[in-house]
């Protein structure tokens, strides 16, 4: 193998993290809490592994959560948008029962993502992990809200006690310093215009 291997790990990996480790950097040991996370975790050693019996150029890309057109309406703002197209756009109201909103996450559009991955395999160091993120913490509210305001929808946020989950991270937030400095590589594309993407996507979807 002449090329280099670019592994492709989740930021998940890092289980429950303290707010005092807040944002998360790579050299936070993981702590997975799930089998999606253990495999993770053990893919990333085995790969490390090749990479210094087989003298392979090789990578790990922690990626945190990201959205854009083309994903499943089982992530939630997917979900969401697929809600508010559905009621379509004026002076209607949506009621929309949620869980926890007010949780916080690292979302990055996936079109920056590729762009990460890209950069790395040009630019990253091998043998190196890198966590691919905005570096920006946002409520599942917020997103929810200029999601609604781009739909022109009024919404109604219902929680609903079924769709808590009281293990969830309060709060995730990456940091992509060690990424930038290594590539370069910096996002480009603003939360509103993926949000308007995913809308479009929708929309699209519905015709």
């Amino acid at each position: 193998f002449k090329g280099t291997f670019l592994f492709v790990s989740s930021g998940d990996v890092y289980g429950q993290v303290a707010e005092a480790d807040l944002p998360i950097a790579e050299n936070l040991a993981p702590k997975p809490r799930n089998p999606y996370a253990v495999s993770k975790v053990a893919a990333e050693l085995l790969c490390q592994q090749w990479g210094y019996v087989e003298g392979w150029r090789m990578l790990i890309a922690r990626p945190f959560n990201h959205i854009g057109s083309g994903q499943a309406a089982s992530f939630v703002v997917p979900s969401m948008a697929q809600q508010l197209v559905g009621v379509g756009a004026g002076a209607q109201r949506l009621t929309l029962e949620v869980g926890d909103i007010d949780v916080t996450r690292d979302f990055l559009d996936v079109r920056d993502v590729i762009s990460a991955y890209f950069a790395l395999l040009e630019h990253g160091r091998s043998g190196e992990i890198y966590n691919l993120c905005s570096g920006v913490e946002r409520t599942v509210r917020e997103l929810i809200i200029q999601m609604a305001r781009l739909a022109g929808v009024s919404v109604d946020l219902v929680q609903d006690p079924s769709r808590l989950r009281p293990a969830d991270q309060r709060r995730v937030v990456g940091s992509a310093e060690k990424l930038q400095q290594d590539t370069g590589w910096k996002p480009s594309i603003s939360i509103t215009e993926t949000l308007q993407s995913v809308l479009s996507d929708w929309e699209a979807r519905e015709l």
